[in-house]
């Protein structure tokens, strides 16, 4: 090996280069030393498994962030990761190996046993994540996606670069680090003094703290002495290894054979299969949840690949990000805000500006000192939206495959920032874009969720949110056990839920996702469970609250063209169902159970709404026969008040009770023989909810009762009344709550008449006022696209249903 410099390593000895995992300083002295040094072979700190995999680096498609996967072949949820970026040091080793036609090799601890060793470690049913030691760590595994490894009271951990900074005067590990590394050169003159001078301090702590409480590592380090010393025999004494600094002590220590050997005697194993997978700066921050993660991946990415003038760089790309936000920034803003950093620095006495020094600039100059701009920059640069990508010929499971094949068709491409999909059913590709995230739901792959459509409300629009977490790829590893395609495995992962439902709803739930997802074979299944899970379910609330879902998918089945047959006879059977069932069971209710089924009513109300006519035309329909149910409940005094006055306000709405039979049942629910606390839950049914305020406001009758009850409730029962009265009506609008009190206040003459026509209270007069109605008509009919004679024009078809639905 050749080199200079005093601090080469000795002959035949390896060169060991400890570094800090996702360090841009460590992967610049890394590149120095192996361009001086120029070893036979390089070995890097990751699993042996994967060496097959290195040539994919090379590769013109692979852009990092990425990330060495490794599961289970068994159990495809039992996985870990191993996350590389541009700036990590064991990224620069691959890379200079592969551009210097030199053989590079994984050294760690195999994933066969750290699967199985990790996962042992956090119980039954629990998921665990290796945590390695703090920024003094190479590349350690990330295991599955939750919990943290439980360590005993015995053991202690270090953060080596805490103590380093706390010896050398500084309170914030980051800031040490920026100073001694990032902020100085890649060893000029003496490539391998850096790696000298962090062995030798890492010694040290080792010879006070040990393992740091992290026993596992003592394992690792018997593995990766067994495999620096085969490489030596391969290759002489020309091998150069990259691995954290915290284990370089140990890889430096004498140990014979036959201790790593019993070190290693015993180990569990599993079958692993291993690939590349994209990874993104988000899940490289600590704030991701990943142990060995770093502060700022943006600013480090930034300071590794600026060629110089790093400052300059980093407070320009800050000015154009708040331009873009609409922000007033200026050239000036920038030339202000690099001065104010370098004298920052001085007075800090740092080498060059940090993150610290920018970000306070930034603050004071283009932000006028508000930290919510400055929020965005954190996010945007400082963390970074950055996702990696990986070739197409990384090895994949083939419902992966499959995936990436739709995601291409469809134009859908993953990206590590969320943003909003806003899709029109009626086009072929926004509808194969919809199917395909809805089977990715229910295969429990959660690329998007729904949301709440800013525009249209109708049942061809879907709006989603979109996010690709690099988690996914296990989801898609573990899904693959269903099949090979993303629709043959939606649907037998469908089929087996629908056997395995528990309860009504589960399975209706599932019938709607089926629709949804577009599940033609699988659907026969579920319909069956649904129909026999109906047939024995003799609970109302579980009828009822299967029902507005059984009526979304048929309402989606329009939209998509899809057989909705079998679901609309199963959805009126239990439709008819629920109006046999539904008066018993409002029979002595408590509050609580009479505001669930409350909350069940308003739903089937919806919902056989939506139904339409479709059953029984000689007795009236559903519609007939539910108003038929609501009478009933408005009528018996044994249903609690907040149901009687929600059937009342419920069958006012449809038209089928006039205003005078409404105001005699308010009569009769507000006279004095009515407990205050019946008659007061009687008024929330009744005028509570959407456009309950609105209906005192235009009916002088009702707000008269509401206002004379309210005079006559004596004092020592207000108090327990005053909560309920209080919830129904903060719920109004502000300017509805001030309507009712000032017609209140100004209609003391009419307050309490039953029979007046509307005189009494200022804003009513006795009869509407058919001209100012009529001037509204042609924005009316301009809105609904109507003719002068009342016939649609120029509306699709799927409008139409809208309209009338």
């Amino acid at each position: 090996m050749t080199g200079a410099g005093k601090t080469e390593p000795r002959a035949g000895e390896p060169l060991l280069l400890g570094v800090r995992h996702h360090g841009p300083g460590s992967a610049r002295a890394v590149r120095a030393a192996l361009d001086a040094a120029l070893p036979r072979v390089v070995l890097i700190e990751g699993p042996p498994e994967a060496d097959a995999l290195i040539p994919l680096a090379a590769d013109e498609e692979m852009r990092p962030p990425v990330a060495l996967l490794a599961h289970a072949v068994d159990e495809p949820g039992r996985s870990a990761f191993w996350p590389l970026a541009e700036f990590s040091p064991e990224w620069v080793a691959l890379r200079w190996a592969l551009d210097h036609g030199v053989p590079a090799r994984f050294i760690d601890l195999p994933a066969t046993h750290t699967l199985v060793w990790g996962w042992a470690a956090a119980g039954p049913g629990e998921e665990a994540t290796e945590e390695p030691v703090p920024g003094a760590d190479g590349d350690e595994p990330v295991l599955g996606a939750g919990g943290e490894e439980q360590v005993s009271g015995a053991d202690v951990r270090v953060d080596p670069l805490a103590v380093l900074a706390g010896i050398a005067g500084y309170d914030d590990p980051e800031r040490w680090w920026e100073d001694v590394v990032e902020h100085r050169g890649a060893g000029a003159g003496d490539p391998f003094a850096p790696f000298a001078a962090l062995e030798e301090a890492m010694g040290s702590l080792r010879e006070v703290y040990g393992s740091a409480g992290h026993d596992r590592d003592l394992v690792r380090e018997a593995y990766m002495r067994l495999q620096v010393r085969t490489a030596q025999r391969e290759f002489g004494g020309e091998v150069a290894v990259v691995c954290g600094a915290w284990h370089v002590p140990a890889l430096r220590r004498k140990a014979t054979v036959a201790a790593d050997r019993a070190t290693l005697r015993g180990l569990p194993r599993t079958k692993t299969d291993l690939t590349w997978v994209p990874w993104t700066y988000r899940r490289l921050a600590r704030a991701g949840g990943y142990g060995a993660g770093i502060e700022s991946p943006g600013w480090y990415g930034h300071l590794f690949a600026a060629p110089d003038r790093p400052v300059e760089r980093w407070l320009t790309k800050v000015a154009g990000l708040l331009r873009d936000e609409g922000r007033m920034v200026s050239a000036a803003h920038v030339i202000e805000a690099v001065r104010l950093a370098d004298t920052l620095a001085a007075l800090r006495g740092r080498p060059l500006p940090g993150l610290g020094e920018t970000t306070d600039a930034v603050r004071a100059v283009m932000c006028d000192g508000s930290d919510v701009p400055l929020a965005l920059v954190r996010d945007r640069l400082v963390v970074g939206d950055a996702m990696g990508e990986v070739p197409p010929s990384a090895p994949a499971v083939p419902l992966q495959r499959d995936l990436a094949r739709l995601q291409r068709r469809l134009r859908l491409k993953p990206e590590a920032l969320e943003r909003e999909l806003e899709l029109d059913l009626r086009k072929e590709t926004d509808a194969g874009r919809s199917r395909l995230l809805h089977r990715l739901r229910l295969l429990g792959v959660p690329w998007g969720e729904p949301a709440v459509s800013r525009g249209s409300t109708g049942t061809f629009r879907e709006t989603w949110r979109l996010r690709w977490e690099p988690e996914l790829a296990v989801r898609v590893a573990e899904a693959g056990g269903w099949g090979t395609t993303v629709l043959g495995a939606a649907g037998a992962k469908a089929r087996a839920d629908a056997v395995a439902a528990r309860s009504l709803a589960e399975v209706t739930a599932l019938a709607e996702h089926c629709l949804l997802a577009d599940l033609p074979d699988a659907l026969p299944t579920v319909m069956r469970a649904l129909a026999d899970r109906a047939a024995l379910d003799t609970d109302v609330g579980h009828l009822a609250q299967a029902l507005p879902a059984l009526v979304r998918s048929l309402r989606y089945g329009d939209v998509r063209r899809t057989d909705t047959g079998a679901l609309a006879e199963v959805a009126a059977g239990l439709a008819e169902r629920v109006f046999v069932g539904l008066p018993p069971a409002c029979i002595a209710l408590d509050a609580d159970a009479a505001g669930e089924m409350r909350r069940h009513l308003d739903a089937v109300h919806g919902a056989v709404g939506l139904l339409g006519e479709t059953r029984a035309p000689a007795q009236g329909g559903l519609r007939g026969r539910w108003q038929a149910v609501l009478g009933v409940l408005s009528a018996r005094d044994s249903v609690p008040g907040v149901l009687r006055g929600r059937s009342a306000r419920l069958l006012l709405d449809d038209g089928v009770l006039d205003q005078e039979e409404a105001a005699r049942l308010m009569g009769l629910a507000l006279s004095p023989g009515t407990p205050p606390g019946d008659a007061a839950a009687w008024i929330e049914g009744f005028v509570g909810g959407g456009g309950g305020g609105m209906l005192l406001v235009h009916d002088e009758r009702l707000l008269g009762l509401v206002d004379g009850w309210l005079t006559r409730v004596p004092a020592e029962a207000f108090t327990d009344v005053l909560p309920l009265l209080r919830r129904t009506f903060s719920a109004y609008e502000p300017g509805v709550r001030r309507t009712l009190g000032e017609l209140v206040r100004r209609g003391s003459g009419a307050r309490g008449s039953v029979a007046g026509t509307g005189a009494g209270l200022p804003g009513f007069a006795p009869d509407p006022d058919t001209e100012r109605a009529d001037a509204v008509l042609p924005v009316v009919r301009l809105l609904l696209g109507l003719d002068e004679d009342g016939s649609q024009a120029g509306i699709e078809d799927n409008r139409r249903v809208e309209v009338g639905t």
